[in-house]
Parts: structure tokens; sequence; C-alpha cells
């Protein structure tokens, strides 16, 4: 078998005396029929390249390689970007050709060796959301993607306007792309147990909302309103804005109700209330 299992993960770890850091967010995947599974569910295939992160001993590696044209992986331990070739070369000797490793903190790689079609990863947990945005951000070329975060991020990531866990995850990702839940990974498929959850988040690629307002000055509206989400729009951006009047002037000129909480905006909403505040500084 091409595949890792609990065995082949133990033996590689025991080769390179790795002990699998939590400040990493460092799980590894140990069973083949959840690799296949991710792969499937991703619909990656011959003519995609994948940007892959976080890809440790190799284990969804070496799924994505079975069906995919190229995989640029993004690995911040030297360590583990060091042996992934190794594994792959011994494992699915075909393919090896076809892996690109780049050794770099995925929120910071800012140029890939290959264009990415589509992104399947498993992020790290402690830093899933902005290194999702950072991807989607800097890398616009791929159309979509499949990440498996904690089951709670996965939950806030896909989350829709009114939801009790709608939140600046939800907002930032919309801009983007469309997310929904893709499925359920259970703890025991890793090494070590982690004692959460994971979900799969399924993204594809859509424009922004059409406005004048920048990206960034979205999402700094959206950090203002969601830093005090109990409070009606008009009194949690009154800082943001300078005062209670402005931030009703610029919510009515914007269709929005001041009385709203920011948990019922969608993205097109915000982007509005953006563009509003704008033409009155």
């Amino acid at each position: 078998m091409s595949l890792l299992d609990p065995r082949s993960v133990r033996e590689i770890a025991a080769r390179l005396d790795l002990r699998p850091t939590k400040q990493r967010g460092q799980n590894f995947v140990v069973d083949a029929n959840t690799v296949r599974r991710i792969v499937a569910v991703s619909g990656v295939g011959p003519d995609d390249v994948v940007l892959e992160v976080g890809p440790g001993l190799g284990s969804l590696t070496l799924g994505l390689l079975e069906v995919a044209d190229r995989v640029v992986a993004v690995e911040i331990d030297e360590l583990l970007a060091g042996e992934l070739p190794r594994t792959v070369a011994e494992r699915l000797p075909d393919r090896a050709d076809r892996l690109d490793v780049v050794t770099a903190d995925a929120m910071r790689v800012t140029e890939l060796p290959a264009t990415p079609t589509a992104v399947v990863a498993n992020l790290p947990y402690n830093v899933a959301v902005p290194v999702l945005l950072h991807l989607l951000a800097t890398f616009p070329e791929w159309q979509r993607g499949l990440v498996m975060v904690q089951a709670e991020v996965a939950d806030r990531i896909s989350a829709a306007p009114g939801s009790k866990i709608y939140g600046i995850p939800s907002v930032k990702t919309a801009w983007y792309a469309e997310a929904s839940r893709a499925g359920s990974v259970s703890p025991t498929v890793f090494w070590p147990v982690p004692n959460v959850d994971s979900g799969l988040v399924a993204l594809r690629r859509r424009e922004p909302p059409a406005t004048t307002a920048s990206r960034e000055d979205v999402f700094a509206l959206v950090d203002a309103a969601f830093g005090q989400r109990r409070k009606m729009l008009r009194s949690a951006l009154s800082g943001f804005v300078g005062s209670s009047a402005a931030a009703v002037e610029a919510l009515e000129a914007a269709g929005v109700d001041p009385q709203a909480r920011g948990e019922v905006l969608d993205v097109t909403a915000f982007a509005r209330i953006a563009e509003q505040l704008g033409r009155t500084r």
C-alpha cells in the first residue's frame, strides 16, 4: 500500500525521533480510509495542482498524489519537510517528481513553485482561520478547497447569518468563497489522538461583493461589529466611526437597521456599510 498506516507512521516518527507538539498542532492522520475519503470529497482530479498545508508525515500527501497532477506542500517544520520527499519516493516512486515541498510558515508564504487550482489540507488547529484567510487572499487562482479543522471552527467558518456561532471567521471567509460543512472526522484516526472532533469544510471560490470599499475596510468593520456582538450595531460601531449618530447615519444609508446586531448581516451588508462610511469620511 502506498498510504500510511499506524505502524508506518510510528516507524517514520521513531526514525526522526519526532515528538509531536501542540504548539504546531501536530496530529497526524494514520487511517488510509479517512485519507481516501478526504481526497474523494475534495473532488481533486488529474488536472489539479493541489496546495497542501502542514503535510506532516505525508498521509494526505500520498493520497493526493495518487489522483492529482501535482502537490505543493507547505511545511514549517524543517525535519518533516526534509523527510517528506523520501517518504513519497519510497511509497509512490512513480509520482515522486510530482511533489514540491516548500519549507515555510503558511501564514507568511507568498510564492509557490506552481500555481494551485485547489487547496486540500489538515490545517493546524491553533492557526486554522488565519492560515485559511491568508491562502484565500494570497493565492486567488485556486477555485475550490477542502480543509480539515477543529469541528467547532468548521461550524463557525460555514455558519450562516442569524446563527449564534456566526461571526468573524464566517464573514471573512464569505468574502472569498462559499463555505459548507462536508463531513466529520473522528479523533481516533489521528496520532496523537486529539481531545476534539474534526470537521471538513468545503470551499468554492466566488467573486467578492461589488463595492467601492476595500477588503481591509470591510474587515476592520467586521472586527468592530463583532468586538461587542451583544450590542446593537449603532452602539457596537460608535467607537469605530466616531459617534453613535455617525453609525446610525451610515447604517441607515446602507439600508441596515441600526438596532440590528452584526450576527444577522451577510458579507454584502457589511460591504455596503463600509462603502457608506468611506463616502462620509
